[in-house]
């Protein structure tokens, strides 16, 4: 089928990982899938991941003007899918849910097309509490009234699901599809030269991968390093991020500077082999809707993982069967986690082989995911 791909995203991060492994993996089932957003225009190549923000008008526009460019970058973004749609004449639009934008709902009802929309947070909760949004009742009514235009709405978690649902989605039109891995994450992987490269051949390696903020607890890694008194730990961050430089500055006050390293932005081609580095995997705080992209690398690479006792999380890890779950927010709970798989290696290796076993029991794989998108299409094209 002819897949219309609608959406706003120009960063080139984990939602670019998320948007790129997707489409390939459907173009891969042989269908053709026409990008339309705002970078997709010739190119064809993967871009290059990056962590740079660029300069966005929310940092010098007030609040309520920022969201009124935001609803008006809907005729925009129509005019891009129309134009599209006119030369492709596709069977289907699929689009990647955006606060304010209502150009897949404008062009599915224009041409009479099923909608799948694809949604990864609650954007009006999610920016109420940590953005800031001014013209919140519109906020509110615009993003219940997309979620409720699709044929079908496709949200990462069950927690997700069942907040859409309140919102007066029909439980018949949701499916929830959870975040996957390529191929490449469930290949045999040599860490060798991860670990020659950073010096870590003598090291207990405590990894985390993505673009690091605040809110993602890694602090509490370095307090426990400090704690521990033990020279052989290493905290092996694989990205870059805003708490960057706070983590950086607080290890040299807790005097484990040398135990930390940051390898800044790695290539998606490289990265299956620096979380293969890794004794212990880490997502020491997650917000309680996600679908973390890094705890399905981390099982398909076999790795041991310590994680948050959230909803979402149980709903693809289980507490000392594929996974050590840490009671939220607890940081004695977190490091009692670390000190159970530090002193026992064959506990990292019992975990870690049955997160990989999960992993592939569960189908947690772009491959499988964009399967299950096009039973989904083909169903909706079936009732048209």
């Amino acid at each position: 089928m002819k897949i219309l791909y609608s959406h706003r995203t120009k960063s080139a991060d984990g939602q670019y990982v998320h948007i790129r492994s997707l489409t390939d993996a459907l173009k891969a089932r042989g269908h053709e899938v026409i990008m339309a957003g705002p970078d997709d225009y010739g190119a064809a190549a993967p871009r290059a991941l990056d962590a740079e923000k660029g300069v966005s008008a929310r940092a010098f526009l007030p609040k309520p003007a920022y969201e009124a460019a935001e609803m008006l970058y809907t005729l925009r973004g129509y005019a891009r899918l129309s134009a599209a749609a006119k030369v492709a004449k596709p069977d289907i639009v699929y689009e990647r849910y955006n606060l304010y934008y209502h150009a897949g709902v404008h062009l599915a009802r224009a041409r009479k097309l099923p909608l799948m929309l694809e949604v990864n947070a609650p954007l009006f909760d999610e920016r109420s509490a940590h953005g800031g949004l001014a013209l919140k009742p519109l906020a509110r009514m615009s993003e219940g009234a997309v979620w409720r235009a699709a044929d079908k709405v496709l949200p990462v978690t069950r927690v997700l699901a069942r907040m859409i649902e309140a919102r007066g989605v029909a439980a018949d039109r949701i499916e929830v599809i959870p975040n996957g891995v390529d191929r490449e994450f469930l290949s045999d992987v040599d860490s060798t030269p991860i670990r020659r490269k950073y010096g870590l051949h003598a090291s207990i390696v405590l990894g985390f991968t993505g673009f690091v903020r605040d809110w993602h607890g890694v602090d509490r890694i370095l307090r426990y390093i400090a704690a521990s008194e033990r020279p052989d730990l290493h905290l092996l961050i694989v990205g870059d991020g805003d708490a960057r430089g706070p983590l950086e500055r607080e290890a040299k006050v807790l005097g484990v500077e040398r135990q930390l390293t940051f390898t800044g932005v790695v290539q998606r081609e490289h990265v299956a082999a620096h979380v293969a580095a890794f004794d212990i995997a880490l997502q020491p705080a997650v917000v309680a809707y996600a679908s973390p992209l890094k705890l399905m690398e981390y099982m398909a690479l076999s790795r041991a993982i310590v994680a948050p006792d959230r909803d979402n999380i149980r709903e693809i890890l289980t507490d000392d069967v594929d996974a050590l779950l840490a009671k939220p927010d607890d940081e004695a709970a977190l490091h009692a986690c670390l000190d159970a798989l530090i002193d026992d290696a064959g506990l990292r290796a019992r975990l870690g082989q049955a997160a990989r076993a999960s992993c592939l029991r569960q189908r947690l794989t772009w491959e499988a995911n964009a399967e299950k998108v096009e039973k989904i299409a083909w169903s909706l094209l079936s009732r048209r």
